[in-house]
């Protein structure tokens, strides 16, 4: 039996997203967010809350980056979602996390996360008290480590983090549990 718990969303796996972006002052600075995915094949969407710095950052730049937040850096990425750089100026050396300039985009690379994808904005707007963007990406990189014997992306290796929001948990991705699109077709 069912039990209801009424209006009530909860959508898993939410990726733990690391959402980099400059300060006004240049200075780089991330976010923690779990309301974004990919939205096509060359784009992310975010829902960003409307008081968030990396909202005021992406608006001013029209762009930003994100990380997969990994098994390796959970408290790293639960720390850069718990304090806003409206209050603490350089939370990511407070992190211990490392910021590049992209060589694509105007905004920093975290070099401590294994994967990256860089963005452009194409669309934006104000809606329902968020800011809903829409990026394009121009690049993707990744540490060899990450990568299988044939050079792709591996995200068992990558052990990527979750958002379990019924639980209020971080969980691990990796095991592979079949291959899409062939094993529907024993089914034919």
């Amino acid at each position: 039996m069912k039990k209801n718990f009424g209006a009530k969303a909860v959508i898993t796996p939410l990726p733990v997203l690391i959402i980099a972006t400059y300060n006004e002052d240049g200075t780089a600075d991330a976010m923690n967010a779990a309301w974004g995915g990919q939205c096509g094949g060359k784009h992310i969407a975010l829902n960003l809350g409307m008081s968030h710095a990396t909202s005021d950052n992406i608006k001013r730049t029209k762009a930003f980056t994100v990380s997969f937040a990994d098994r390796k850096h959970l408290k790293e990425s639960d720390y850069v979602g718990l304090v806003s750089a409206k209050n603490e100026k350089d939370k990511l050396a407070k992190a211990g996390l490392h910021a590049v300039k992209s060589e694509f985009v105007d905004a920093p690379v975290i070099s401590d996360y294994p994967l990256t994808i860089e963005c452009r904005v194409v669309s934006m707007r104000e809606e329902l008290g968020e800011l809903r963007v829409v990026g394009e990406v121009v690049n993707l990189s990744a540490e060899d480590y990450v990568l299988d014997d044939d050079g792709n992306i591996d995200i068992g290796k990558l052990e990527p983090l979750v958002f379990d929001s019924a639980a209020h948990a971080y969980r691990v991705v990796g095991e592979r549990a079949g291959t899409a699109f062939k094993d529907g077709l024993a089914l034919k």
